[in-house]
């Protein structure tokens, strides 16, 4: 959209459709995807500004968080960890949103 990238909804499903009980891990996923659409759209992670995390328990906002600074630490973005009673699916702990301006 002009020149920003939004990239919604990505869920920690791996290819085969499997999705890992750990929350860390199933947001690490959530970030790869979201850097891999960030790259087909040409951007990169480093742009990215804002971010929505959507977690089933509180419990996992730290972890959350620490794959949040991994994937996105050099870019800073305003982020939003919001606790929401379920996901699509039940095996889903962590959804996430992300933003990127182009320059």
């Amino acid at each position: 959209m002009g020149n920003r990238v939004l990239v919604s909804g990505t869920a920690p499903i791996w290819p085969d459709g499997k999705v890992d009980p750990d929350p860390y891990v199933q947001a690490k996923r959530c970030f790869e995807i979201i850097g891999a659409a960030l790259h087909e759209a040409g951007a990169s992670t480093e742009q990215v500004v804002r971010t929505r995390m959507f977690l089933t328990d509180s419990a996992f906002a730290e972890a959350v968080g620490k794959a949040h600074g991994e994937a996105l630490g050099a870019a800073g973005p305003a982020a939003t960890m919001v606790v929401v009673k379920g996901l699509l699916d039940e095996r889903w702990k962590v959804e996430i949103e992300a933003e990127a301006q182009l320059d």
